[in-house]
């Protein structure tokens, strides 16, 4: 049985392997949690998804840029390997099903990547549809798996024109989806004009508001 002391400093570890973008300080203390018994579900968010947020502070400051970010996601995944599998999740825990992708013409995806690993976390079924995505595939995909919540990102003004198109053919054929948008140049207010239920500014953001808009939807078909 760790000690607070003990479990804050794997968290430390975790957090800045990820930071530092060192897989094999990132995989031993994934290692030493499992092996100690740790909660599995803690040392993802705690450690390796609060170092990834902070990954994205200093990209934001210019500090990192892609090459870093892009080592830091694989040192992120090399932790998340390990601790995914200890994850417990109680029978019925699907909180439910989630089609994403980054939109057609862009092939940003680091940020999606990372949405989707909280997502699959967090207990959704992720249908990841990868990046460059034509418009039609993403109505296609949602009316296929009627999924409560689709999700559109991009990283550049050139790209997220194509969003307000899928939302408006997503939202005529099957109205009770909730749809959410995301990507450095997409706001609360492009959200609100397109028609968007939701917008994240970051992945945790995208987490807490898709738990919210899942819960309100099945209390509204219950």
């Amino acid at each position: 049985m760790l000690t607070a002391e003990q479990e804050q400093d794997l968290i430390t570890r975790l957090k800045e392997g990820v930071v530092n973008y060192d897989e094999d300080v990132t995989v031993d203390a994934a290692k030493e949690a499992v092996e100690s018994g740790m909660d599995a579900h803690r040392a993802v968010f705690e450690g390796l998804v609060a170092g990834m947020q902070r990954v994205g502070e200093l990209y934001e400051e210019h500090e990192y840029f892609v090459p870093e970010m892009l080592m830091c996601a694989d040192a992120l995944y090399a932790g998340l390997d390990i601790l995914k599998p200890h994850i417990q999740r109680k029978e019925g825990d699907l909180k439910g099903t989630v089609v994403m992708g980054v939109v057609q013409g862009d092939v940003h995806d680091i940020g999606k990547n990372i949405v989707k690993m909280m997502f699959d976390v967090a207990g959704f079924e992720v249908v990841d549809l990868g990046r460059d995505v034509p418009l039609d595939k993403f109505v296609e995909e949602q009316l296929r798996t009627d999924s409560e919540l689709l999700c559109l990102s991009a990283m550049m003004t050139t790209t997220m024109v194509g969003m307000p198109e899928v939302i408006k053919k997503v939202k005529e054929r099957n109205p009770k989806c909730r749809i959410m948008i995301g990507g450095a140049p997409v706001n609360e207010d492009l959200a609100n004009k397109w028609g968007a239920d939701g917008f994240a500014k970051d992945a945790n953001n995208a987490l807490k508001d898709a738990i919210n808009m899942v819960a309100s939807l099945k209390d509204l078909t219950a």
